[in-house]
């Protein structure tokens, strides 16, 4: 809470003294005839409302947008006689003096005339993030109701503060509360002088009964024990008997003592020839209504859904959806319902899976993810992940899936009869996400290796979205590989997938059976057979991509068919593919007239000429043509024009929600790709993957994969150009990049989690041209830039780095040559030790 200065001034006099003096004696003439209930407190807020609303239009106008908020019991309109008017004063900017000012003129004036105001200030900014040491306040903001100001300015906060994850937060909180406070009591209600606002099934309860309904399921307190006319009986009851006190106490009264029980119980017309008779028929309701109130919060606390989501909750059933009403209209979020039934580890409910079924008939597939962010998240949902396969098959039966995807439904229930499939094509489909699945989690040590390999995958969603979809030309008896991936387009163009990530699924798809025929029915041993596979492949990734599916897709035809050997014929396929990409793919260069460039040439963009490309190319690793599509390699050529010593060509573009790609044209010299490496780290980037390529003529094309993770790029709308400019600067030789990093070092824990020791390989037998420098080490900031700086002062040539990294592992391959040669046995120890020292301090 903002403090603010206070100088009391009669601004508003006489007039609110009076407005304010009339509505407490029409309340406590409400409360001596016995109906200090709901309605007198309703209109004794409301009477509170216009003179609030008055000081609010009177107070000078501030510079940002303002409102004021009714919290608590206030906010439920249920301001009793001497309670404090609790509010939220909203600002929509940052607030400065003419803010104080106003804050000044509107709290003022009721602090003259003795109204005790408990206020909170905030600006709308300050609820993007949740207030968690404050939850008493939080559990005030559920009651939030709007006084005066922009309503637009209510309906934001509303947006921030009312989610699924904050009202899950304060339902915790609040139970917690509930047992702290029963605590004090002695968790009993017969209380002989009860607190009617804080023990046991008094008011506080009441209220809370409310809340838990309000954040889980409004419907919650029809369905339970005790009817809801009786519910509110016993709410009006407590709130005249609380009334009754702060009339006679003349403050904010709310024990029940001895001594003016008799009092309360005359006021509220007991009848009775003795006090001690019209005494005990009062304590006689008070307990009849707290245990009422009790057994409300009880079953309450038994039965509330724990909020997982917009109009979702988890309860014992698994996922439901608070409101089936509302979930029948709005089918977007349904599919939500299952990603958090995989999230928490539960099932989706019956009746939400009936409430689906009922409906789902209704709508079209667009229907089910019309926003971005729901495409996004349907995406998303297919990561790989214990429960999936139980969940998809949930939306299967219940017809969901066949909606989502309208390309799955020609194959539910569809027999194949080829006499070694043992399911249906729909089954067999989702039993191979199951097997991806197994992967995740504890995994059984056979399949530790493969699971390792899962783990390591950017976007393994992408390798399930291919598997849902890899059966489905199957709908009828054609060869279905083609059929399936024309569908599967029609898919992602529902989806929005486009570019690489398009390429990828429609690769898998394609070729799915091609790596189970290379491992199973071909000689493997042959290198020249493991060279043209490497060859078809291209890129680990997709590498990766297609074991992990033909290891899945194999293990779904029957029980028996992966075996534990053509486990091992699949295992060293891609072992021997991945060394081949890894360690070879700097041996083989591009010509001038090679095929391959047709595709490079066939379209060219009026800027790019056909011989710029072609002198671009020339040289470069083979692997280029397979890392990079056309439009990219484009781009690399416009950055590579006159290009002059110490300048750098950057172009950073981000390549989806959480990964970036800057590319780097330069002329070599020394250090250059360690420089590069200590640039991004200085910024805080976080390099997942990394190419440095150099062709004859000296040209340096480095093109890094890294996350932001301090979101240093959306902050800084310049970020791009000083990123450019330290990286020219440090090029130049006019900044130090180990110094600038000693500086970011000093200010972040660098150091990886994950401990084992570095491990540092060196092989001449690789490679035909270069010695291949294997590094396994673990993660840290500046890592690769120390690496490649002890690489550069061994006088080596890089002309091809594979960086990767896997979790908090570091796995960096090096392509070097040291004078046009490889490194001799005395260099590759020199080398080794002074890396192997450098990796050990970093530890």
């Amino acid at each position: 809470m903002r403090e603010t200065s206070v100088t009391q001034t009669g601004a508003t006099g006489r007039t609110l003294a009076a407005s304010l003096g009339a509505a407490r004696d029409e309340l406590r003439a409400d409360i001596a005839r016995g109906a200090g209930g709901r309605t007198a407190l309703e209109r004794y807020s409301d009477r509170a409302d216009v003179l609030l609303r008055q000081l609010f239009a009177e107070a000078p106008t501030p510079k940002t947008p303002v409102a004021a908020l009714a919290l608590g019991g206030y906010g439920r309109r249920h301001l009793s006689l001497h309670s404090d008017i609790d509010l939220l004063i909203l600002f929509g900017g940052a607030i400065g003096a003419p803010e104080e000012a106003f804050l000044r003129a509107f709290l003022h004036p009721l602090w003259d005339v003795g109204v005790v105001v408990g206020h909170q200030v905030r600006e709308l900014r300050e609820f993007e993030q949740l207030e968690t040491d404050n939850p008493e306040f939080l559990l005030a903001l559920i009651d939030a109701r709007p006084l005066a100001g922009p309503r637009q300015l209510f309906d934001r906060f509303s947006t921030l503060f009312h989610s699924a994850s904050t009202h899950a937060f304060i339902l915790r909180s609040l139970l917690d509360l509930i047992d702290q406070r029963h605590a004090a009591f002695n968790d009993t209600l017969y209380q002989l002088e009860p607190d009617v606002k804080e023990a046991p099934g008094a008011l506080r309860d009441l209220a809370a009964t409310r809340t838990i309904a309000l954040l889980t399921d409004p419907l919650l307190l029809r369905k339970g024990p005790t009817e809801p006319a009786r519910f509110d009986d016993a709410e009006d009851f407590l709130l005249r008997v609380r009334s009754v006190l702060h009339l006679e106490a003349g403050r904010n009264q709310n024990v029940l003592g001895h001594e003016l029980q008799e009092r309360t119980a005359e006021l509220l017309g007991y009848p009775g020839a003795e006090a001690q008779q019209r005494v005990e028929r009062l304590m006689s309701d008070y307990f009849r209504h707290a245990r009422i109130v009790s057994r409300s919060l009880g079953w309450a606390r038994r039965t509330a859904p724990l909020p997982v989501g917009p109009n979702l909750g988890l309860s014992r059933d698994g996922i439901r959806f608070m409101d089936p009403i509302q979930a029948a209209r709005n089918p977007a979020t349904w599919i939500p319902a299952f990603q958090a039934a995989v999230e928490h580890h539960t099932t989706v409910s019956e009746e939400a899976l009936s409430c689906v079924q009922q409906h789902v008939d209704r709508y079209r597939a667009d229907d089910f993810f019309p926003e971005a962010s729901d495409r996004a998240a349907l995406v998303a949902f297919l990561r790989p992940a214990r429960g999936l396969y139980d969940r998809l098959s949930e939306m299967h039966d219940c017809g969901l899936l066949g909606r989502v995807f309208p390309e799955f439904q020609g194959i539910a229930w569809r027999v194949v009869r080829d006499f070694y499939h043992k399911y249906t094509v729909d089954e067999h489909t989702l039993l191979t996400i199951r097997n991806l699945e197994r992967l995740t989690g504890d995994v059984e040590p056979a399949r530790q290796r493969f699971a390792n390999v899962l783990a390591g995958l950017a976007a393994p969603e992408l390798l399930v979205l291919a598997l849902l979809l890899h059966d489905v030309g199957k709908w009828r008896d054609d060869d279905h590989a083609d059929e399936s991936e024309r569908m599967a387009d029609a898919a992602m163009a529902r989806l929005q997938i486009t570019g690489d990530a398009r390429d990828t699924v429609a690769f898998l798809i394609r070729h799915h059976v091609r790596m189970s025929v290379v491992a199973f029915r071909r000689d493997t041993e042959d290198p020249d057979v493991v060279k043209s596979f490497a060859d078809f492949i291209g890129t680990e990734d997709r590498l990766k991509l297609l074991t992990l599916l033909t290891l899945a897709d194999v293990g779904a035809v029957s029980p028996d068919t992966l075996t534990p050997w053509k486990e091992e014929l699949l295992w060293r396929l891609y072992v021997d593919t991945y060394n081949h990409l890894t360690q070879r793919y700097g041996d083989e260069r591009i010509g001038r007239n090679q095929a391959g460039l047709d595709r490079l040439t066939a379209n060219l963009p009026t800027d790019v000429a056909k011989t710029e490309l072609e002198r671009f190319v020339e040289g470069l690793p083979q692997r280029y043509l397979h890392l990079f599509a056309p439009a990219a390699i484009h781009q690399h050529v416009r950055l590579a024009r006159n290009i002059k010593p110490d300048e750098v060509h950057v172009s950073l573009e981000r390549v989806d929600a959480a990964v970036w790609s800057l590319a780097v044209v330069t002329l070599d010299k020394p250090k250059l790709f360690s420089n590069i490496c200590g640039v991004l780290s200085s910024f805080g980037m976080n390099i997942l993957r990394g190419n440095a390529l150099t062709n004859p003529n000296g040209l340096v094309l480095d093109v890094f994969h890294f996350t932001d993770d301090e979101h240093f790029l959306e902050k800084n709308p310049d970020a791009p150009d000083r990123i450019s400019e330290v990286l020219a600067d440090v090029v130049a030789g006019r900044i130090d990049v180990a110094a600038r990093l000693r500086g970011r070092e000093r200010g972040v824990q660098s150091k990886s989690s994950i401990r084992f020791p570095p491990v540092v390989r060196v092989s001449n037998e690789s490679s035909s041209r270069y010695t291949i420098l294997d590094i396994v080490a673990p993660n840290a900031l500046g890592l690769l830039h120390r690496i490649s700086r002890v690489i550069a002062e061994h006088r080596c040539d890089v002309d091809l780095v594979l960086i990767a990294t896997e979790g908090g592992k570091a796995i960096d391959v090096f392509h070097l040559t040291q004078r046009g040669a490889k490194l001799t046995e005395a260099e590759q120890l020199a080398l080794t030790s002074d890396l192997q020292r450098t990796l050990e301090e970093i530890r």
